[in-house]
């Protein structure tokens, strides 16, 4: 590399680094407000807060503590509220985080089921491990709790079910009602200053109005790339023949250089899994350490509790070695109609050597087909290899509150200067054909 492009490459860093701080430093001066409307709005808000939604709770630890006839009239809406894949997470939480459940009734119909969950947040979860020296020490005694109605697990609308015929305001008040009983039941082990519920599936201005005035302020996180599958897509071989000469090519090429590599990709079972659970999990760290957020580490006995409990609907392909070494994994899950491409893991020096990843990625098309899904969910990292797969980005976004109402206007300044990259813009198949008419 010459010397200037040595020069070059971090003043361009630095360079964006200051247009970033420059757009967030803009955002967060303070719209013109009309005093009355300001006045009013505050009224609104403070009324709303000191008024019941109208619905009954039910509130447990478990899962199996609630009406189970109940809960699953609502759970069947997402795999991920199936009380077969609940016991999972409460056997194999991770160390920081417990599940909590909420049922909330109209006039003794069950209209929402929520999964919750208290997380303990330390400075370990805030940085990678080895960086910002100077930071470190103070970090290192951070302990915080944060009480979010989601699955820090998963990602997108999957934890919560909602009755479509009841009134969607009235629905909001009852979760947020829900989230307040929640953090008050919890003082006792510690209190919980942030409620967050995560993953709306909807851009942040589409929130609904309720949670503003219930004092929730909202911020669109990245978005879940998502490809939608063609009905005549029926095998992988389907899926290359729509694509575009080079991006057939490139795909062809991936599962080439790692069969050149001695890789190949095969399915694993439940019980390979279980037999190899340290192995699947160390590939899983490389991974996971290098995230600069880790709000919740999986414990090694989660991914294959969940292929055993989950059968069919569960699938985990392997990377691997000639001498019969495991270098990566993908697992896949059919939720409904769509099918998530999960959790990820592959030996970082050895993905150096033969692409694991992208094979990895693209082989969750073979299982989607295999499901018969009409979606395959990709999640929200690495936009641009799957934007190439033909996934186009679906908005997700958070609503966040303080505990106290005073500070919220911390969390609102937060959320205005929240960034995400955009995914980019690419065209990996062919015009699909035209019906005559």
């Amino acid at each position: 590399m010459s010397a200037s492009r040595l020069v070059k490459k971090p003043l361009l860093a630095a360079a964006a680094q200051l247009k970033r701080t420059g757009r967030a430093l803009g955002k967060l001066k303070p719209a013109p407000v009309h005093p009355a409307q300001a006045l009013h709005d505050i009224k609104a808000r403070r009324a709303a807060r000191r008024r019941p939604s109208g619905l009954q709770l039910a509130l447990a630890d478990r899962v199996d503590f609630l009406n189970p006839a109940h809960w699953d009239e609502l759970a069947t809406q997402s795999i991920f509220l199936s009380r077969d894949y609940l016991r999972v997470l409460e056997a194999h939480a991770p160390d920081n985080l417990e599940p909590r459940y909420a049922l909330a009734y109209d006039d003794g119909r069950p209209v929402a089921a929520l999964l919750l969950q208290r997380v303990t947040v330390g400075g370990a979860q805030l940085r990678k491990p080895g960086s910002q020296r100077l930071v470190a020490a103070p970090m290192a005694g951070l302990r915080e709790h944060l009480l979010v109605c989601g699955n820090l697990l998963v990602w997108g609308p999957r934890s919560m079910a909602l009755a479509p015929d009841t009134d969607p305001g009235q629905l909001w008040h009852g979760i947020c009602e829900a989230i307040y009983r929640l953090r008050r039941a919890d003082k006792l082990d510690g209190q919980s200053d942030l409620a967050l519920i995560k993953d709306l599936g909807m851009p942040g201005d589409a929130v609904p109005p309720t949670l503003r005035l219930l004092g929730y302020r909202s911020v669109e996180t990245e978005p879940d790339m998502v490809l939608t599958l063609r009905p005549e897509w029926r095998s992988w071989d389907d899926y290359l023949a729509s694509m575009t000469s080079s991006y057939r090519s490139a795909a062809k090429k991936l599962l080439k250089d790692c069969a050149a590599a001695g890789v190949t990709l095969r399915e694993a079972s439940a019980a390979e899994m279980q037999a190899r659970a340290d192995e699947l999990h160390a590939l899983y760290g490389q991974v996971h350490a290098a995230q600069g957020l880790r709000l919740a580490t999986l414990t090694p006995g989660y991914l294959p509790a969940m292929a055993q409990a989950l059968g069919a609907r569960f699938r985990c392909r392997v990377a691997e070695h000639a001498d019969g070494r495991w270098l990566g994994f993908v697992t896949s899950v059919h939720d409904g109609d769509t099918t998530l491409g999960y959790y990820i893991g592959y030996d970082r020096a050895a993905n150096a050597e033969a692409p694991l990843y992208l094979s990895l990625l693209q082989s969750t098309v073979q299982d989607a087909i295999a499901f018969g899904s009409s979606r395959l969910s990709l999640g929200r990292t690495a936009l641009e290899p799957k934007a190439k797969m033909g996934a186009k980005p679906e908005p997700l976004s958070c609503a966040v509150r303080h505990r106290v109402s005073a500070l919220n206007w911390i969390t609102t300044a937060l959320t205005k200067t929240a960034e995400h990259d955009e995914p980019p813009e690419r065209s990996p198949f062919k015009t699909a054909p035209v019906d005559a008419a």
